[in-house]
């Protein structure tokens, strides 16, 4: 595997930076945003800075999931000034997986890029990810530091394992919101995860369909504005019977036609969801346990 160049960048962090390289086709970037009022105008900015630099060809989409600040004012206002600019609107709230859906069936680019509204990434790794989409068919970016609360980064690393045991897919950061998918191949999925399990979704799907993977090491910063709500316990309950139902879509799952390497279903997850979903609740109880009592 060739490592990207690397060179200084221009600004005051003195981090190391590739050198972008150019996309082959054009790029839909799709970003789902719930009351980011204070966020989504910067990120868009960026986007508008950064994207040329891979790409003459770009669109970005801006999945306003039922938003109650200024949102959609914001965006409809870029969207006026520059027509590469896109706003799909719900009038509520369909969740993380509803509002990444609604970006995918908007896009046309050959290559589609999603990433969180919240700041927490810096657009400019893209180039991190660029050397490789063009021999893969998903390029995907995890978290080298993940900055979140002690309870979130637990939970993720309980939910890769049940993911890796349930539907064989082995990423080492299945959640992170910083990847590029082959066009093509994100719109001829039938997506219905209405939640954050959308992303596990995706890669067993793609995992079905025998499509190619590169994992890339991103940077992740601290949230500096808004409210994050994916470790609050609703959210987790809902992931934990959203992975129930997709487990069992899962085995109903056949790849469409155009799939380029189908592969069989995955059986490990036939024999062991039983004592998988078992030790996953006894491990999530027993750490939670644990930490109520160090408080």
């Amino acid at each position: 595997m060739t490592s990207p160049r690397l060179v200084r960048p221009h600004d005051l962090t003195g981090r190391l930076t590739p050198i972008p390289v150019r996309f082959p086709g054009s790029l839909s970037l799709v970003l789902p945003a719930h009351n980011e009022e204070a966020n989504i105008g910067i990120v868009v900015e960026q986007a508008l800075a950064v994207l040329p630099a891979f790409s003459d060809d770009f669109e970005i989409i801006v999945v306003d999931d039922g938003s109650r600040d200024g949102t959609r004012a914001i965006v409809e206002s870029v969207s006026v000034a520059d027509p590469r600019v896109k706003l799909v609107h719900h009038p509520v709230n369909r969740g993380y997986g509803g509002a990444l859906t609604s970006g995918f069936r908007a896009s046309r680019g050959d290559h589609v890029m999603f990433m969180d509204a919240d700041r927490q990434f810096d657009l400019a790794d893209l180039a991190l990810l660029s050397p490789f989409v063009d021999r893969f068919d998903m390029v995907a970016g995890f978290r080298k530091e993940r900055h979140d609360p002690f309870h979130r980064r637990v939970n993720a690393e309980i939910f890769n394992v049940a993911v890796r045991i349930l539907f064989g897919v082995h990423l080492r950061d299945i959640d992170c919101a910083f990847k590029v998918l082959n066009g093509d191949l994100i719109r001829s999925m039938d997506l219905s995860a209405p939640g954050a399990l959308i992303n596990t979704e995706i890669q067993a799907k793609a995992r079905r369909q025998g499509a190619t993977l590169q994992q890339v090491g991103v940077h992740h910063y601290p949230r500096v504005a808004g409210t994050a709500t994916g470790g609050s316990c609703r959210v987790i309950a809902r992931a934990m019977s959203e992975t129930v139902i997709l487990w069992w879509r899962m085995h109903q799952y056949d790849p469409p036609a155009s799939a380029p390497r189908p592969r069989a279903r995955y059986l490990l997850g036939d024999a062991g969801v039983g004592l998988a979903s078992l030790l996953g609740s006894l491990a999530t109880a027993t750490l939670i346990r644990w930490v109520r009592r160090r408080r």
